[in-house]
């Protein structure tokens, strides 16, 4: 967790955008795009992706945490902001199924980042375009 209470201080800032949620795997994903200054939102922290080689299924992840907020929160925009590798594309389908008939737009970064990348050693520069140029979900097949 990026803070020791429920909410930190961005999800926490009511001047943020509170209807489009930025998924991404880990605190460092968070911080890292914090720092393109490009992103308004809040985020929603899932704590891996699916991964069958080490065990990790979509339950045991927060993914079914999103698909609540998403449903009862009326979020207008989903980023999906996982990694560029097997696992980042398979949680990135997985959750892109269980929330399409809960919001219209769900959105994924552009691929500025290199295919097998972590979003924490991207340039800011290119996470930041990502951001700013991101696609909806549908359209990156």
């Amino acid at each position: 967790n990026i803070s020791d209470s429920d909410l930190c201080e961005i999800c926490s800032n009511h001047k943020r955008d509170e209807l489009t949620i930025c998924v991404v795997e880990d605190t460092r994903d968070v911080i890292a795009i914090e720092k393109t200054t490009q992103f308004s939102g809040v985020y929603h922290v899932l704590g891996g992706v699916i991964n069958p080689m080490e065990g990790l299924g979509p339950n045991d992840l927060t993914i079914s945490h999103l698909i609540k907020r998403v449903a009862e929160e009326q979020i207008k925009e989903v980023i999906l902001a996982l990694p560029a590798t097997v696992e980042g594309d398979t949680t990135n389908y997985y959750i892109y199924k269980m929330i399409s008939h809960l919001t219209t737009k769900i959105t994924t970064i552009a691929r500025g980042v290199a295919i097998g990348d972590e979003l924490q050693y991207a340039d800011e520069i290119t996470l930041g375009r990502s951001i700013v140029n991101r696609l909806p979900f549908a359209q990156t097949r």
